[in-house]
């Protein structure tokens, strides 16, 4: 999945308009987006929504509350009857937030198709547990990032420079959310980009987490989506250098390294291709 928007779940007007906008992944939100005296209409509005959804349209996605709040019990036993694709779980604190939520899903009956993704930076503890997914339950899907709860959290005055660019704290969040969710073996995903009317903003920031490994991205408005799938989807070229890699190595037979174009190639250049081409099978 590139494209993961998220949309209030108590508003029937937002989830029409999202629901044709080519996002891979539609998030009902129960937590942020809805207040607390909404919260009991936005659950039972999220369980009627996916009962009656078009299933064959972009994968549907709960973000349920927190789990030091009095809503996220609920939440499940709400929803996973009406069989989300997916469970984001936001404000985790390490891989045991993820086990929690898994086992509730199961006692409740959850068909295994159901995954968790998780929102793992947003406290300052929860940044020195990344490394605690790996394991932590097998329907962990995805990890992603947020800037703007944990620079609440850290009494920050602002996330970005005077560039706008993300400080130190933010920058190190976003790392380490790369890095564990590739050493658990799942997507990692990049945060939101706040301006939903900076499309080149938007571009730039998804264009250098693509650079640096994150496969997917957060929105918050359906015109984000066309500019994160673009981004995240590999172009023609590089569809074409992977295949002539991998092709460079199947020729050369049993060895560790090949040129290619002048250019010496070895075995993690024969990954990346691998990986690159299998992301692209997985998206067609």
């Amino acid at each position: 999945m590139r494209s993961f928007l998220f949309v209030p779940a108590d508003s029937e007007k937002k989830l029409a308009k999202a629901a044709s906008c080519g996002a891979d992944a539609l998030i009902l939100d129960l937590e942020d987006s809805v207040a607390l005296s909404a919260k009991d209409a936005a659950r039972s509005s999220a369980a009627a929504y996916l009962k009656t959804a078009d299933r064959s349209g972009p994968k549907l996605v709960l973000r349920i509350n927190a789990l030091d709040t009095p809503f996220w019990e609920k939440d499940l036993e709400t929803v996973v009857p009406a069989k989300p694709d997916m469970i984001v779980v936001p404000k985790t604190l390490s891989g045991d937030c993820v086990k929690k939520v898994g086992e509730r899903i199961d006692r409740l009956g959850g068909a295994e198709e159901i995954g968790i993704g998780c929102v793992a930076t947003e406290t300052a503890a929860s940044l020195f547990t990344l490394g605690t997914y790996a394991g932590s339950h097998d329907r962990l899907a995805f990890l992603t990032w947020g800037a703007e709860d944990l620079s609440a959290a850290l009494g920050a005055r602002d996330n970005k420079d005077d560039a706008g660019l993300y400080t130190g704290p933010y920058q190190l969040a976003r790392t380490l959310t790369l890095l564990g969710a590739v050493a658990a073996g799942i997507q990692p995903v990049d945060s939101i980009w706040k301006n939903f009317r900076d499309e080149k903003g938007l571009e730039a920031e998804a264009r250098a987490a693509a650079r640096d490994g994150f496969t997917g991205k957060m929105a918050i408005h359906p015109a984000q989506v066309a500019v994160i799938n673009e981004v995240f989807t590999p172009s023609e070229a590089d569809l074409a250098h992977a295949r002539a890699v991998v092709d460079a190595f199947d020729k050369a037979g049993d060895v560790g390294v090949v040129a290619l174009d002048g250019v010496m190639l070895d075995m993690p250049h024969l990954k990346q291709a691998r990986a690159l081409l299998a992301r692209a099978a997985q998206s067609n």
